[in-house]
């Protein structure tokens, strides 16, 4: 069978570019594959994902050679209409991507433009709809989503139109774990019933690893690697020099091969093949094998007004004990006025030295906490207080001189022509002399592996999201608010912004991270915040909320991989590995079982 998309030795430059975002690509995507595509920020995925869908050449202006065919046709040579009904889209800035007020509407513009009959109209809205799982927003404005609901809207808007291929690139960047899940199973679902073809641009290897055939990476513009997940997650050394992530158990995996605890053999792509090889290996190695043992329950849980909390040590444990509370939330609850995710009843302390995250699904009310912070919400009940300041009589301006953001879209606080001034702007504004704010502008930026000269909106988007964050580093702020801190960001760019965060929380700053990473809050919180419905539903240390089944079901989220392993691996293998977090606390049990027995 021929393949549904070509790219022969194709190059490409941007509009006064030097140096090529594509560099002598060739690539077959055969009809009915399920396609990956991961890299590095600015390795050239996004402008991959441009190519395949026809926006090069005919949106993005540039230098293009070599050819790029879909369907048999030159894209050069036929209409992006025409390459639209065999190609859809779904790019990383949702909100450009919107074009109607209502969530049916924008279901609605690309079907009656596309001339499709009123008969059929409404069974596809409806199908489009149910198979994203969000039925319940078809009367919604869109202006009252949240960024993972826009993102279901987009993803559905362009499954009406019953493309032979769908393009995304990032599509779970805003998506609590289950619904970038739901998102995944959606896209499985399309491309096993209906024989679409999938290619799509992501960062959640361990997503990818479950769900395509195949799965490419680049990096520096050019194709490094393309093969099976099994056969492209071998080569550990070879994306770690990359910049690129391994399934959590794929890094098990590696490193009990490179400790000579196992054969080197397949690698383990999920929880399951993960238990099956430490359960062969402490077998092996072990006179008598473990006896298994009754999987740990967790701490111990209390009720909660709307769910369970986790029984947890004093909040100010991993900041020193006696840390004070640079945010203090007395039941707050906000609502707004044409509806939206509401909270109420919030109870929250953050002290300083201290990083909170705050999890939970789409919609549970994680985004309006954080602007209830710092200041851009007034609460209608209750009180918050940030570095002792009520935030219902305080000037915004007054709170943003103690408290800092990080917003999801970095471009919503971009406005400066170069990551200097950029960086150099916020310091300004807080009263720093312009020479001495442009030296810490430089050293921000060199921090970051920032061109200070290089126009922000020029760089990609996790470049962007550096820059962003370089900004709100470079005040020194008592309090961080980050809202899904590492959203768009390749692995290397994650473990950068994550680092410097943990820094700013050892020199003093208070931060609260609203995240969907599991393994992201998992290596560097010290407490979590569980939200579903506008609630606080549970809190408590990371293994605690991990370890609570009832909790994460009750806010649709799922474990980390090394945390789903490792309790597992305590019902089945050891009690040991009950408290586990980390891979290397994997492989050192393993190896202390071995020796023991």
């Amino acid at each position: 069978m021929d393949p549904i998309i070509t790219l022969d030795h194709v190059s490409f430059f941007y509009q006064h570019a030097k140096e090529p975002a594509l560099r002598d690509v060739t690539l077959a995507i055969e009809p009915g594959a399920f396609v990956g595509v991961i890299g590095p920020s600015g390795a050239g995925k996004s402008t991959l994902a441009a190519a395949l869908s026809g926006a090069i050449p005919h949106h993005h202006r540039g230098a293009l050679y070599g050819a790029v065919h879909v369907a048999g046709h030159d894209t050069c040579e036929i209409t992006l209409t025409d390459i639209a009904r065999t190609v859809g889209s779904v790019g990383q800035d949702i909100d450009a991507q919107m074009v109607a007020s209502v969530v049916e509407d924008e279901l609605l513009f690309g079907l009656e433009n596309f001339g499709v009959s009123r008969e059929q109209i409404e069974a596809r809205v409806d199908e489009a709809l149910a198979t994203t799982g969000i039925r319940e927003l078809r009367a919604r404005q869109i202006a009252t989503l949240s960024g993972g609901q826009k993102q279901k809207v987009a993803i559905a808007a362009i499954l009406a139109l019953r493309p032979r291929v769908l393009v995304l690139d990032e599509p779970t960047s805003a998506l609590d774990p289950g619904s970038a899940r739901l998102v995944f199973d959606t896209l499985r679902a399309i491309n096993r019933d209906h024989g679409v073809t999938i290619v799509v641009v992501e960062q959640m290897v361990a997503l990818l690893s479950e769900y395509c055939s195949r799965v490419v990476v680049m990096d520096d513009g050019s194709i490094a690697l393309d093969g099976a997940p099994r056969e492209v997650f071998a080569h550990a050394r070879a994306l770690r020099r990359i910049g690129v992530d391994c399934p959590r158990v794929t890094r098990v995996y590696n490193s009990l091969v490179e400790r000579g605890l196992a054969r080197e053999s397949r690698p383990c792509l999920n929880v399951d093949e993960a238990v099956r090889l430490v359960e062969s290996i402490v077998s092996a190695g072990s006179e008598q094998r473990a006896v298994p043992v009754a999987a740990p329950h967790g701490p111990a849980c209390k009720p909660m007004a709307g769910g369970t909390a986790c029984s947890r040590p004093d909040p100010a444990g991993a900041a020193g004990g006696s840390a004070p509370a640079t945010l203090r939330i007395e039941g707050a609850s906000f609502a707004y006025p044409q509806g939206g995710s509401s909270v109420r009843d919030l109870d929250l302390e953050v002290r300083a030295g201290e990083i909170v995250g705050v999890v939970g699904q789409n919609g549970a009310g994680k985004t309006t906490l954080t602007k209830l912070v710092n200041g851009l919400l007034k609460p209608n009940g209750g009180r918050v207080l940030v570095a002792g300041l009520d935030t219902r009589s305080t000037p915004v301006s007054h709170i943003a001189r103690h408290a800092a953001t990080l917003f999801q879209n970095p471009d919503r606080q971009i406005c400066q022509e170069t990551v200097r001034d950029e960086i150099a702007f916020g310091l300004e504004l807080h009263g720093t002399p312009a020479e001495q704010a442009r030296v810490r502008a430089e050293e921000a930026a060199r921090r970051f592996g920032l061109d200070p000269d290089r126009a922000p909106f020029a760089l990609s988007r996790g470049q962007r999201q550096l820059v962003a964050l370089a900004s709100v580093v470079a005040l020194d702020p008592k309090l961080v608010i980050l809202d899904e801190p590492t959203s768009g960001l390749d692995y290397r760019e994650c473990m950068t912004v994550m680092r410097a965060v943990r820094e700013m929380a050892r020199r003093g700053s208070a931060v609260l991270m609203v995240c969907h990473d599991m393994e992201v809050v998992s290596d560097f919180a010290d407490r979590l915040v569980v939200m579903a419905g506008g609630r606080i539903i549970g809190a408590g240390t990371t293994r605690e909320v991990f370890s609570n089944a009832p909790l994460m079901d009750a806010a649709s989220i799922a474990p980390p991989q090394v945390c789903a392993l490792a309790g597992e691996l305590a019902a089945r293998v050891s009690p040991r590995f009950a408290p586990i977090t980390e891979v290397s606390d994997i492989v050192a049990t393993c190896k202390e079982l071995i020796h023991h027995d």
